[in-house]
């Protein structure tokens, strides 16, 4: 695919999918020696890992991680710290990389060293798998009232155009889906996203009740269901 051909989104997607059905649809996990950059809760850590034969997931917020490696785990998962731009690992020794929703969380001057290092792991042959949320959609305009992700997914995006420009990778597809999103209510959303460790969010008095009001808005006797749409960019290694 030539990087020309590349979109950072489709405002016309209307797939509904979770992604580990992407996932099954785009990789051939079974067997497969498994990274991922920034693995967070782990979630998808171990949902991979009942299919693959091995899974490094590595991971910055040093609270998350001590929290991984005291939950119960997979045999065939390690948890280790590191991030995208200096991965504690081999050359060649992965066919498969995974990035679910952590580009854009790398620090922009760093992106690129992130593809290097990405290509550098990989096998001949192997694949990267970036996920990353489009900046659109009602979960979107709440979020971006105390925490606007505008700038570093589109750097997060501009880094892969990148990557493929300068041939360290090629791209062999972009799938763009939406993924279902429900909260029971808002102390579940404060719980799942105001207070995450990777991040601190401050909110004021006033903006947190403006955010709390915007998010109520959604809500019906069921709770609260988004779709966000997500671009997943599927990378090749070609070559050594």
């Amino acid at each position: 695919m030539n990087p020309s051909e590349m979109r950072i989104a489709d405002p016309d997607v209307s797939h509904v999918a979770d992604e580990g059905d992407i996932l099954n649809e785009l990789l051939s996990l079974p067997g497969a020696r498994v990274l991922e950059l920034g693995c967070g809760k782990a979630d998808k850590t171990r949902l991979v890992a009942q299919t693959a034969a091995s899974v490094l997931a590595l991971e910055v917020d040093s609270i998350q991680l001590a929290n991984n490696r005291a939950a119960e785990k997979p045999d065939n998962v390690r948890f280790e710290f590191g991030g995208a731009e200096n991965i504690p690992a081999e050359d060649s020794s992965f066919d498969i990389v995974l990035m679910f929703k952590s580009l854009h969380h790398v620090p922009t001057e760093l992106m690129d060293d992130a593809f290097s290092e990405i290509r550098r792991v990989l096998k001949p042959g192997g694949v990267a798998y970036i996920s990353e949320p489009v900046y659109a959609g009602d979960f979107n305009e709440i979020l971006r009232l105390f925490h606007d992700e505008k700038a570093v997914r589109e750097a997060a995006f501009s880094a892969e155009v990148k990557a493929v420009t300068t041939q360290r990778l090629s791209l062999a597809r972009q799938t763009f889906f939406l993924q279902p999103m429900h909260f029971d209510d808002f102390s579940q959303f404060e719980s799942r996203i105001l207070k995450v460790t990777h991040t601190d969010h401050k909110l004021s008095p006033a903006l947190y009740d403006t955010v709390r009001s915007k998010f109520n808005r959604h809500l019906s006797p069921s709770g609260v269901n988004f779709h966000m749409p997500i671009r997943v960019d599927l990378f090749r290694k070609d070559g050594p």
